[in-house]
């Protein structure tokens, strides 16, 4: 008779493979033992590394959702500034340049000029009429996108709120927009 490099016969090594392959070679666990591997405390016996890890894990989420709707993803997005016709407004306004852009830079000019007595009344006069420019610039913005949107998505489905949230997004320097400009200048949407 052959015997195996362990030593045994082989009759023996093929008779103990065939009882392996048709258990699984240890007792079934009983109902309480499972229930017991799995149990596991709703709140940490570490209440401050619990704490902390909890905290990172917001963390982590609040800057996704940042970066998120920095960059336009729509589920991201606050209510407002969801949907395509949003989408178009925004992508409208920040391939154009707007009066409004300027107001902020001016401002500090002003600021600045009050110094100087001399030019303090030509700023003023400066700020008042960029001001005036810029909310004609608002009302003539909102008039145009409100025919856009309506020739692009049909004169029954304009979204409320179209023109002020154009107007309020055109008064904001460009780099502090959110979501982020995605078109560069002069590219408007088609």
């Amino acid at each position: 008779m052959a015997t195996s490099p362990s030593g045994k016969n082989d009759k023996v090594v093929v008779e103990d493979e065939m009882e392996l392959a048709a258990g699984k070679g240890r007792p079934t666990p009983t109902r309480r033992e499972r229930e017991a591997a799995n149990k596991r405390p709703l709140v940490s016996n570490d209440r401050k590394a619990a704490n902390k890890e909890a905290r990172q894990k917001m963390a982590a989420a609040r800057e996704k959702a940042r970066i998120g709707m920095a960059n336009g993803e729509e589920r991201y997005l606050p209510v407002r500034d969801r949907g395509a016709q949003r989408r178009y407004v925004r992508d409208y306004i920040d391939a154009r340049f707007s009066a409004g852009e300027a107001l902020i830079p001016l401002m500090f000019v002003v600021i600045l000029s009050t110094f100087v007595p001399q030019t303090a009344v030509y700023a003023f006069v400066a700020l008042w009429a960029l001001f005036i420019i810029a909310i004609l610039d608002c009302v003539i913005l909102g008039f145009i996108l409100k025919k856009k949107i309506a020739e692009r998505f049909g004169a029954d489905n304009v979204q409320g709120g179209t023109r002020w949230y154009a107007a309020m997004r055109a008064l904001q320097l460009r780099p502090m927009r959110l979501p982020k400009p995605q078109v560069k200048r002069w590219k408007y949407p088609a």
